[in-house]
């Protein structure tokens, strides 16, 4: 069968296609924008990319098209579809009847945290033997293409996503993964594009939780993380699946049956989890390559739910500590001049503030007496709203230094931001060019300084520019 997808580069819609692929199809795609990670994945699947939506992309006719939430009415490409007559469904809707019906479903939800917990997880149940199935939004190093069938009787862990299904389907992408297995990791109000509230967005999570059966699981956030009280209220409106809770020790109230963990590092970089029905003294350690307390809570997220598959919580903590984050999570670009470039996918201030928070201490520690320069491009729907832009200046005050990147489609001034963080005893500027930044950052860094690029978008290339330009630096030396 040949499958076209509208939307191929998303992350959700370019792991689906690697999925179609592995099961036989014929799989041909576009895109408005094609970069790596994701354009790499597929080329190298054998995946045929089209850079632009146009009528022509249908053609020759495919058997089925499937139609990415990114993609709406008025888009030449959807257009074309809706005159051909051709079949079509969204992408959550493939997933769920050609890939998750009758398996074992783990679906990881929240508003933070869904890549790098659905990522842990997958991996966990891997060192364990499981060979699971696994579609993440993201690109994991260790486990290969972001999305893999696995074992046809294996657990399918999956990053279960709240935005809109497609412009046809404007329910959450995740009411139809039906899991067995739930990890509500956090809820805060996002996508201000579709949602009006927190409350509508509680309103898709109880939708989430009235899928999961009794004999099933939920693992929700308890204490400590943003939007406790939110989930607590999805919980209110009807739950017919028991709730394992996971937190902080300090800040969870019950700890004969939930999952807790311990910072014994500042940095994160050092934890202990204790299972539930567990004394103080049964906490196990581990060392791994993660930092920021929001990490540790992601680890007891995937650890309580791989036990839940049957694996032991000490084959999971030893899984962890060899663990590498899937891609613009935490990762290291490169190294030029004594100067760190990391890419991080934080979009959204709570993220901003624990990304930093989880990285000063690093530098510290190196005593070089180097800086955190946070690089942000606010570029998600959300952030274009300005819904968020009150937060921003509080969200970087773990940095040193703070460049914000305005892109042209920016709806609003990032000048009051700016005089916010200077309140706050943070340096802050706004560029509005691309190169002047770039050429900014190589000139004004010093060894020791970490760069960390914030952004959901490929950022025009920044990370391999400012470390060709960092080198070009050092051979003027």
């Amino acid at each position: 069968m040949h499958l076209h997808v509208i939307g191929i580069c998303g992350t959700f819609m370019g792991s689906l296609a690697l999925l179609a692929r592995a099961r036989g199809h014929r799989v041909t795609g576009s895109d408005a924008n094609v970069y790596p990670p994701m354009s790499t994945q597929l080329i190298e699947a054998g995946i045929t990319l089209m850079e632009g939506y146009a009528a022509d992309n249908l053609s020759p006719a495919p058997d089925l098209v499937v139609v990415g939430n990114a993609v709406s009415r008025g888009n030449p490409e959807v257009e074309a579809l809706l005159e051909s007559g051709l079949a079509y469904t969204s992408g959550p809707q493939w997933l769920c009847d050609e890939v998750l019906t009758g398996r074992p479903v783990i679906a990881i939800a929240g508003t933070h945290g869904k890549t790098t917990t659905a990522t842990m997880t997958a991996w966990i149940l891997e060192c364990a033997g499981l060979a699971p199935g696994y579609l993440i939004g993201g690109v994991p190093p260790q486990l290969g293409d972001s999305a893999r069938i696995g074992d046809p009787q294996a657990p399918f862990v999956v990053e279960a996503d709240e935005y809109d299904t497609a412009f046809f389907d404007k329910r959450s992408k995740f009411v139809h993964y039906r899991p067995r297995i739930a990890v509500l990791n956090n809820l805060e109000f996002d996508h201000a594009d579709i949602f009006p509230d927190l409350a509508a967005i509680e309103r898709q999570f109880h939708h989430l939780v009235r899928t999961v059966p009794a004999g099933g699981k939920l693992v929700v956030a308890a204490d400590a993380v943003a939007g406790a009280d939110a989930l607590e209220r999805v919980l209110d409106q009807g739950c017919w699946t028991p709730v394992t809770r996971f937190g902080d020790e300090n800040g969870i109230e019950n700890a004969g049956s939930d999952w807790r963990y311990r910072m014994i590092s500042g940095d994160g970089s050092h934890f202990a989890l204790a299972a539930p029905a567990e004394e103080s003294e049964h906490f196990v350690e581990c060392h791994w390559a993660m930092r920021g307390r929001h990490n540790v809570a992601n680890a007891c997220a995937a650890v309580a739910a791989a036990v839940e598959c049957g694996v032991s919580g000490e084959v999971a903590l030893e899984a962890l500590s060899r663990f590498a984050p899937p891609k613009r999570r935490q990762e290291l670009r490169g190294e030029v001049a004594g100067v760190k470039v990391i890419d991080d996918f934080a979009h959204h201030p709570t993220a901003i503030a624990t990304t930093l928070e989880g990285l000063a201490p690093g530098v510290a520690a190196e005593g070089q007496g180097g800086r955190l320069w946070a690089v942000i491009e606010p570029r998600s729907n959300t952030m274009k709203l300005g819904t968020m832009k009150a937060r921003l200046p509080a969200s970087v005050t773990a940095a040193d230094r703070v460049s914000w990147f305005a892109p042209p489609t920016l709806g609003w001034s990032l000048d009051e931001t700016v005089r916010e963080c200077r309140a706050l005893g943070v340096e802050a500027e706004v560029e509005l060019d691309l190169d002047v930044l770039i050429m900014k950052l190589a000139n004004e860094s010093r060894a020791g300084d970490w760069i960390v690029v914030m952004s959901n978008g490929g950022f025009g290339g920044i990370h391999e520019r400012l470390l060709n330009a960092l080198a070009a630096r050092e051979g003027e030396a």
